[in-house]
């Protein structure tokens, strides 16, 4: 496997760059590596999400729904 390890400007190691081949066979043989790579939302989910946030908020400002610490809401990020 032909591994490029990245420095940042201190010359402490960030991260690993995998060339795409490697990677997409490392997927074959390691069925659980999926869940790794990151997919931009598209607008629609952003919007969805941020639309039920809003209904979470009404329902916190009504008393029907308790609101969270936000050190949990950080957490979870």
């Amino acid at each position: 496997m032909r591994l490029q390890v990245i420095h940042d400007s201190k010359g402490k190691t960030t991260g690993v760059y995998i060339p795409i081949n490697e990677w997409n066979d490392l997927k074959k043989q390691y069925k659980d590596l999926e869940v790794l790579e990151y997919e931009d939302p598209s607008k629609e989910q952003i919007l969805s999400e941020i639309k039920e946030a809003l209904v979470q908020l009404k329902m916190v400002e009504q008393g029907t729904l308790k609101a969270r610490p936000a050190k949990d809401l950080l957490n979870e990020l």
